[in-house]
């Protein structure tokens, strides 16, 4: 080895400086609770919505709108990596509002630890959506995974729980380790695990395809727990209905927008080649999500495995269009696609906060409003409340004129644009079951009779938080083409051939 090759490049800091940022406000976090005497943590939580608020400045203060590679090329910024962390900074800011009455009323999840892992996930999330790198890839999965699985059994008196994060840390080893031996598999046959060399080695006609068959078939497997679609969505209802309502929240919104990041990541920008054989797995995925998710739906009483077994069903919807982006080689449709995807993703994030933010504002102290029975007679005493949850519901079904709408008709145009007629029917009519059970929801608020007289009490700025969400859902349907653009608009800057 020469002196030349031995020499150590310095990385661009800049391009990293919102992770950074994020790690050192943790950190800070963590050491100020030490000394925080508050039982109500005020400042633990005014520096965590500073830290992500913080995070999104320096996001958008230093994008350049240019593709931008350091560390050796295992990290990259560019307009799709600034916008999903723009939305990862939105959501845990949005969640960490909507939780605060409940946390403060159990003693077991008002602690600094609450705050700190939330923003540890937050860096995991970050680190996920500019990985360009396996190894990158896998430290933003684990960090992510790892404040997961802890903030689920935050309350350690509640069984359910402490189950609930047993069972999601079993199976996430296990998608993990399934996720490793595919990467270990592709990286066997290609020779590199950077993802921009990796297009490049397939793209030139290098590398074992009997190996890189079998690994790609393991990484899959791992993304798709991630993503929790069928088969692997076992843990997605147990989380779902164990974890705190607020972790919950957590879990349904944000990182879906990172896993995301990890499709368009690996699948488009690193194994492109391999697309034949990717979509023909992600269909299959697809359809027995939307199948599994909007069947199993209609048994439920409670509503947050309701919402659990509708995000599978929504995961799967998301994939249609990662599915039918390139057609026997021919990628004219790639954009129109995988931008429909994005928008899919995000719009279905703002509409999960909506209606988990509801089911907070109905909890109170030793009383979880986690059943759809609790719902009952909402219109009565909060008619506002209950025409936000009934606009989350309705985009949620893909009624019109909602976000959800436009959101299902602008995969299901790229689906039929691409040839799979077909498939777009079978999205079509498991749509329709699903519309039962979220209809379900609005008869309960708008016709039964309410099961108690208790006032919703909420904070102001949660009251302008969950107005303004309910109208985004609302009017981003009516108006989807400035989202839509900026989806496609990204991805038009960070996927390349």
């Amino acid at each position: 080895m020469t002196l030349a090759e031995m020499q150590f490049v310095v990385p661009d800091l800049r391009i990293a400086s919102a992770e950074i940022f994020m790690l050192a406000m943790a950190c800070l976090v963590l050491i100020v609770d030490l000394f925080v005497k508050d039982r109500k943590r005020t400042v633990t939580y005014v520096l965590t919505q500073l830290a992500l608020l913080g995070s999104a400045v320096v996001t958008v203060a230093t994008s350049s709108g240019q593709v931008s590679y350091t560390f050796s090329n295992m990290f990259v910024s560019d307009l799709m990596a600034d916008l999903l962390k723009f939305m990862v900074y939105i959501s845990v800011i949005l969640v960490l509002f909507y939780s605060r009455a409940y946390v403060l009323e159990r003693p077991q999840l008002a602690k600094g630890e609450f705050y700190v892992l939330s923003l540890f996930a937050t860096l995991g999330m970050m680190v996920m959506i500019s990985a360009s790198h396996f190894l990158t890839v896998y430290i933003g999965i684990e960090l992510l995974s790892l404040s997961l699985y802890a903030m689920v059994a935050l309350n350690r008196d509640s069984i359910p729980a402490t189950e609930a994060s047993m069972k999601y840390f079993v199976l996430g080893a296990l998608a993990s380790g399934l996720l490793l031996y595919g990467m270990s598999m592709i990286y066997g046959a290609t020779g590199t695990l950077e993802i921009a060399a990796l297009a490049g080695r397939l793209f030139g006609g290098e590398g074992n395809g009997i190996i890189l068959s079998f690994g790609l078939v393991f990484l899959m497997a791992g993304i798709a727990f991630k993503l929790g679609v069928v088969p692997f969505h076992m843990w997605i209802p147990d989380v779902y209905h164990g974890a705190p309502t607020a972790v919950t929240l957590f879990i349904a919104s944000a990182p879906k927008l990172a896993a995301f990041a990890i499709v368009i990541r690996i699948l488009v920008n690193g194994l492109i080649v391999a697309s034949r054989d990717w979509q023909a797995m992600l269909i299959i995925l697809s359809v027995l999500s939307m199948a599994v998710g909007n069947f199993a739906a209609i048994a439920q009483t409670n509503i947050k495995r309701m919402l659990a077994y509708s995000a599978i069903s929504h995961m799967g919807f998301m994939l249609l269009g990662m599915a039918t982006g390139v057609i026997d080689g021919d990628v004219r449709f790639i954009f129109n696609a995988y931008s429909s995807s994005m928008f899919y993703v995000v719009t279905y994030v703002l509409t999960s906060l909506g209606a988990f933010g509801t089911i907070l504002l109905l909890s109170r102290a030793g009383f979880e409003s986690d059943e759809i029975s609790d719902f009952a007679g909402l219109n009565k005493r909060n008619s506002w409340y209950a025409a936000i949850m009934m606009m989350m519901m309705f985009s949620m079904a893909g009624i019109p004129f909602f976000v959800g709408f436009f959101a299902k008709f602008s995969v299901l145009q790229a689906v039929v644009a691409a040839g799979h007629l077909w498939l777009a029917l079978a999205a079509v009519f498991f749509s329709l079951v699903g519309a039962y059970y979220y209809l379900r929801v609005v008869k309960v608020m708008y016709f039964d009779a309410p099961a108690n007289a208790v006032p919703i009490k909420a904070s102001m700025d949660v009251k302008l938080l969950m107005s303004a969400n309910g109208l985004a859902v609302a009017l981003i349907g009516i108006f989807p083409n400035g989202l839509m653009m900026l989806c496609a608009t990204s991805l038009t800057n960070s996927i390349a051939f």
